[in-house]
């Protein structure tokens, strides 16, 4: 993301517009903590996927 700020604007409107570039829109990932239960070993998943493309 780009924030312009011009050369004559104020400090408080300069921050303001810096608080609003940082802000982040984030997942809350805990919620699937656990979700997925797996028989078999995940990395032995892996290597069979990435395994199909050959």
């Amino acid at each position: 993301m780009v924030t312009i700020v011009k050369k004559g604007s104020d400090k408080k409107e300069a921050a303001k517009q810096l608080k609003k570039a940082l802000k982040t829109k984030g997942v809350d990932t805990r919620k699937y903590c656990g979700v997925i239960k797996l028989v078999e070993d995940p990395l032995e998943i892996q290597k069979k996927m990435r395994d199909e493309w050959e």
